[in-house]
């Protein structure tokens, strides 16, 4: 539901009030009335090599003493307002880019709002086309192209792409269209495979944001403009609350709600496993052959697609060499980069807006240069990453940063975490997994997917008894994480099937000073989420084949927790913590070897997990420190 209610926001980007002073140099009014004055909106149905014609956009400077390269967005999530004299108040990807008057175009994607055709999830990308039927979203970038350079007076012959999570999957996947007037594209928070960022972590439905999201997102027969009715009401403002009591079961929220009525919705009940119907929608393998420049942006505390962000900028680095990659990370959620700060996310505060830093210093002069004037060297390194814990933004040669050397944190009795390695036998912690009273994922009442819970304050977890925490002692000097995180998990369950949560968080010193903006919270041992994940055990060997495990037989479970910048600072903690839910933001597990997406209230059972800590079966997080 996020999704969606972002981007329905986000449209025009940063049209939102904001009630501190403006960064930008000119206010909302100030940009709505520039754009009425100075650009001509115009709206055409575009039509594809099958003949599908698609619904565009196109708001183009009324001066035609120059010429003006192309910006365009495809997106799945309205281009609304629609009508020729209904304008946005802002346009283009931020409000710095506004009076360099680009010619900017959105499009309704195939099958969505005023397009025609049929949408199709993630459509499959085809690397090899040879007739005309033969259609995906790489040709409909390119048939765009092409009549938007042959058809819209004084542009310039250079266009550049950008989008923010599903309209970011279109990026990535026009990027690959091979048009020549394709200069520039910028994927941004880029879904880039469903089983691994908005539909499934690593088997774990994401049943909260799923649930909301289709239930607005529906299957449409014809074009409109008008939004569908949504299937059912949900007045419960408690997502722990009314998934488990009035869901109450991953299969009951489609037989109980959706009954059937959304093909987008069901298709996560008939492919739980990562079977063919996800490998086709994966555009990571496709991303090659790509001859302009990219810059993949993304937040460290995308709550949507942090997978898709990381794997899309490296697979891009891989499969094409010799092009201009840039990486930009910040301390934003799914899609912050976008607003107009970022400096403050729940109770953390970054010290600056590094938002519009962002916007002027780095996308601003992305497609300026690649759209506008090149005569001079773009200073842009290949990596910006904002480094939290201390707050800075830093500059890099390449991804992962040069430097980094791997070490391993070694679980140990007592809840002990240390970079050495356990040396005594037969040394475990454990407790008891009850799904009928889950670890919530956060300590705040909401709707069941909120995005400040990556860097909540965890002790709400630290006090249950079903949440092992292990942590360092108190750091002698700075330790900066660098690069991917990979917990090594030697685990057993007495069910057939378990959940691992692996959370990484930054414990603050007792003595940590209040925050003026916060003046309620006790940032006293403050434990602060830094990065985790969830992990279905039955997908432990092989995501497209699960399997049951041992009933308390130690069995290996490596989890991929993503990548960081992360400093913790001298005086603080490394803590890891460890869990068997995180509710609702991932669906419960029945504890045992089964289809959960056919689990009835009666299935769900107590297990007890254990965690090993001995020197035959050491559990560890591998770690890249960089120094």
């Amino acid at each position: 539901m996020k999704k969606l209610l972002l981007w329905l926001l986000l449209i025009p980007v940063c049209s939102y009030a904001q009630k501190t002073e403006s960064p930008y140099p000119f206010s909302v009014a100030q940009d709505s009335a520039y754009i009425r004055e100075n650009y001509q909106k115009m709206e055409f149905m575009v039509q594809m090599r099958d003949g599908i014609k698609l619904f565009t956009q196109v708001y183009a400077p009324k001066d035609q003493s120059k010429k003006y390269p192309i910006l365009m967005q495809r997106t799945p999530y309205t281009c609304s307002p629609y009508g020729t004299d209904k304008y946005k108040k802002r346009i283009g990807p931020n409000p710095f880019m506004l009076r360099n008057n680009y010619i900017v175009v959105y499009q309704d994607v195939r099958g969505r709002w005023a397009s025609e055709g049929k949408f199709v999830e993630m459509t499959p990308h085809l690397d090899i086309k040879k007739a005309k039927t033969d259609i995906d979203e790489s040709t409909d970038t390119y048939d765009t192209i092409d009549w938007l350079i042959k058809n819209i007076t004084n542009n310039n012959g250079k266009v550049g792409q950008w989008g923010i999570s599903y309209p970011g999957f279109f990026t990535s996947a026009g990027a690959v269209s091979e048009h020549p007037a394709l200069k520039a594209s910028s994927p941004q928070a880029p879904m880039a495979d469903l089983w691994r960022d908005d539909a499934f972590h690593n088997g774990a439905f994401m049943i909260a944001a799923n649930f909301g999201f289709y239930n607005f997102f529906q299957e449409q027969t014809k074009p409109t403009i008008t939004r569908p009715p949504a299937y059912f009401q949900n007045n419960n403002p408690d997502g722990y609350d009314f998934y488990l009591n009035e869901v109450k079961t991953t299969k009951n929220s489609e037989d109980g709600f959706y009954k059937g009525r959304n093909v987008y919705y069901h298709e996560n009940f008939e492919h739980p496993d990562y079977d063919e119907h996800w490998k086709k929608r994966n555009i990571l393998p496709h991303l090659k052959g790509i001859k302009h420049a990219v810059m993949v942006v993304g937040g460290w505390y995308d709550e949507q697609d942090l997978f898709g962000t990381f794997n899309t900028y490296k697979a891009i680095e891989k499969q094409n060499p010799n092009i201009k990659n840039i990486f930009v990370v910040g301390p934003w959620v799914h899609g912050g980069w976008a607003g107009s700060s970022g400096q403050m996310l729940a109770d953390v505060d970054f010290g600056s807006k590094v938002s519009p830093y962002y916007q002027e210093n780095i996308e601003a002069k992305f497609f300026n240069h690649y759209l506008i004037d090149d005569s001079k060297p773009l200073d842009l390194p290949e990596a910006t990453l904002f480094e939290t814990g201390t707050n800075k933004w830093r500059s890099f040669d390449t991804y992962p940063a040069k430097g980094t050397k791997e070490k391993n944190l070694y679980f140990h009795a007592n809840g002990k975490l240390s970079f050495n390695a356990p040396t005594n036998e037969k040394s475990f912690s454990d407790y008891i997994s009850d799904p009928n009273r889950p670890v919530p994922f956060s300590s705040k009442i909401n709707d069941g997917f909120s995005a400040d819970y990556m860097v909540e304050d965890q002790r709400f977890a630290y006090a249950r008894p079903d949440v092992l925490s292990f942590s360092t002692d108190v750091l002698e000097n700075d330790i900066t994480l660098s690069g991917e995180i990979k917990a090594m998990l030697k685990v057993a369950t007495s069910g057939t099937d378990a959940d691992w949560v692996v959370k990484v968080i930054d414990v603050y010193p007792v003595d940590a000073p209040e925050h003026p903006k916060r003046p309620e919270v006790i940032y006293g041992n403050y434990q602060q989420l830094v990065r985790s994940e969830i992990f279905r055990g039955k997908y432990r060997d092989d995501i497209s084949k699960p399997k049951p495990f041992v009933p308390n037989q130690v069995t290996s479970v490596n989890i991929e927790l993503q990548d960081v910048l992360h400093t913790f600072k001298k005086g603080h903690k490394i803590m890891v913590q460890i869990q068997s839910s995180c509710f609702p933001f991932a669906d419960r597990n029945p504890q045992k070897f089964m289809d959960i997406f056919k689990a009835e209230e009666k299935d769900y059972q107590k297990a007890t997990q254990k965690v090993f800590h001995q020197k035959s079966a050491a559990s560890s997080l591998k770690v890249g420190i960089l120094e």
